[in-house]
């Protein structure tokens, strides 16, 4: 019995060292046919050996799925849980800047080839605008997935998710009755005192941009100048507008759809601030994309299209639709109950292509004195 045992823990021995040599045979011999340049489909004949034929076992070693820069102009409570979600599905880690869009732009403009941003992320069109020559082109199968309308007329970045412009204004003290037809009609000194606004925030500055746009420079700088006269309260962004609105600091603001309704989810119907769409449309009433782009010099292309990808997948814009109650780009996906349907917005004929130049509303807010 003893015997037995010693020949068959020899057998294992000799199996694991012909299984050595046989790899070391198999490496010998592919390394002369490539050097002889012999034909490299010519098989490779092992050694002969005895005994049974060892298994041989090939380890696959799986691609690490790598990385993503994106400078995101949105707020970190918006998308934040998507982008975790992207992280989450797709093991890609992403490094996400936040920031206000037009600094991101401005910050993308001083950074050039050099920047370590692979996708912009930004609130507005006007954003995207102003840095398009430093996108590449995206491919149709991102580009055909929104409306024409909703993507850069020459396919550098795509709409991610819709958004109107409109006036949040206290229940308390004002119907939508009480409420001017056009946001022209601000510039009466009856509203001196009553009126909040973000200069600073991206999306003001393309409601300004579509002023230009429908009105004119003039008539844009004289509204500026005459509701600046009515001494407005300064907000940094549209949140903030929302939440003076409701406790009655100002009577009225300039925003953003969708940030009452996480209000309105949180507080319920009673909170005291409601949105108003100027029956007269006009900038006031202008819709918008968030949208993004993929940086020419990124060295993670692949994985940046991923990220556009999902952004645009059903998954995506229903989070948009229900969590930030949003308007989704991509059809089969079901719009909030509580947003106005945008049937029913009387929307000015602006295309986004032509609220690109942030720089040009920029300099006029400057002229008129509402930034320094």
């Amino acid at each position: 019995m003893r015997q037995t045992k010693k020949i068959a823990h020899t057998k294992v021995i000799l199996s694991t060292r012909s299984l050595l040599g046989l790899a070391l045979a198999l490496l010998i011999s592919l390394g002369l046919a490539a050097c002889s340049g012999s034909d490299p489909t010519a098989t490779v004949k092992p050694p002969a050996t005895s005994g049974p034929t060892p298994t041989v076992r090939v380890l696959e070693v799986e691609k690490s799925p790598g990385s993503l820069t994106v400078y995101v102009g949105r707020g970190e409570t918006l998308v934040g849980p998507l982008i975790e979600q992207f992280e989450t599905l797709t093991g890609i880690k992403v490094a996400a800047k936040y920031a206000g869009t037009t600094q991101l732009a401005a910050t993308l403009q001083e950074e050039g080839g050099r920047s370590p941003a692979d996708v912009f992320f930004a609130q507005d069109p006007g954003g995207l605008g102003a840095v398009e020559g430093m996108f590449a082109s995206l491919p149709d199968s991102i580009l055909d997935r929104v409306p024409e309308w909703a993507r850069s007329p020459d396919g550098k970045w795509v709409g991610i998710s819709g958004r109107a412009r409109t006036i949040v204004y206290n229940t308390e003290k004002l119907t939508e009755a009480d409420l001017p037809d056009d946001i022209w009609d601000f510039v009466d000194p009856k509203w001196k005192g009553r009126i909040g606004w973000a200069p600073t925030n991206g999306s003001f500055q393309t409601m300004v941009t579509a002023m230009r746009v429908l009105w004119g420079q003039d008539k844009t700088g004289q509204w500026l100048e005459e509701v600046q006269a009515n001494n407005p309260r300064v907000y940094p962004n549209n949140t903030s507008q929302v939440a003076a609105a409701a406790a009655g600091e100002i009577d009225v603001g300039f925003v953003n759809h969708y940030y009452l309704f996480r209000f309105l989810s949180e507080e319920g119907d009673s909170f005291p601030a409601r949105n108003y769409h100027p029956r007269a449309g006009g900038p006031g009433a202008v819709m918008m994309v968030a949208g993004a782009g993929i940086l020419s010099s990124t060295e993670n292309r692949e994985n940046a299209e991923k990220f556009l990808e999902f952004m645009l997948s059903q998954v995506a814009q229903q989070y948009f639709a229900s969590q930030t109650f949003e308007y989704p780009l991509v059809e089969g996906v079901n719009t909030s109950r509580l947003l106005v349907p945008l049937s029913e917005i009387n929307q000015p004929n602006v295309d986004l292509k032509d609220l690109t130049d942030l720089e040009g509303t920029v300099s006029l807010l400057r002229e008129t004195g509402v930034l320094p």
